[in-house]
């Protein structure tokens, strides 16, 4: 049983590209569309470029805002040289939630044996849970998919608001 609270989810797109202005943040609509489908409030939308810093910054200042349940990010966790976002996230993580970046993966790999090539990470600070999604719309919608099933929950362990074993 979740909080009767609305979550409250930001955004953190990481795009050369969108930043830069030469492409739509398609991802990053999607997963706003799916925090407005879902009766959660939309806590903050921040676009940054694929380098370490401005990455980390941005999940570190909205997390520890205390106005962010939820923080997704989209982009930057493929094999290229600049895909960078896991990296980041791991040096503002507090603790580790592999099974959540797990299951999106097993997800992906149902459908591609490319999705094997994602290294997206999960975990918490704070009180902020803290997921990667892929930067395609397909894998983002995928991914939302799946959390869809657990975040709500995931949220209420991390507030500590729920710790009944149902």
């Amino acid at each position: 049983m979740s909080s009767p609270r609305a979550l409250r989810v930001a955004v953190v797109t990481v795009s050369d590209g969108v930043v830069a202005g030469e492409r739509e943040d398609a991802s990053g609509g999607i997963i706003a569309d799916w925090v407005r489908e879902r009766g959660y409030d939309l806590a903050g939308r921040v676009e940054v470029p694929d380098e370490t810093g401005p990455i980390s910054d941005a999940m570190m200042r909205l997390s520890d805002s205390g106005d962010c349940d939820l923080l997704l990010t989209t982009g930057g966790t493929g094999l290229t040289p600049r895909d960078v976002t896991p990296e980041a996230t791991c040096a503002v993580l507090e603790r580790a939630a592999p099974g959540i970046a797990e299951a999106i993966r097993a997800d992906g790999l149902a459908k591609t044996p490319r999705a094997a090539l994602g290294r997206g990470v999960a975990g918490v600070r704070g009180s902020t849970l803290i997921v990667n999604l892929p930067g395609s719309p397909k894998g983002v919608s995928d991914g939302l998919r799946v959390l869809s099933v657990v975040v709500e929950h995931a949220v209420d362990l991390v507030r500590g608001r729920f710790t009944s074993h149902d």
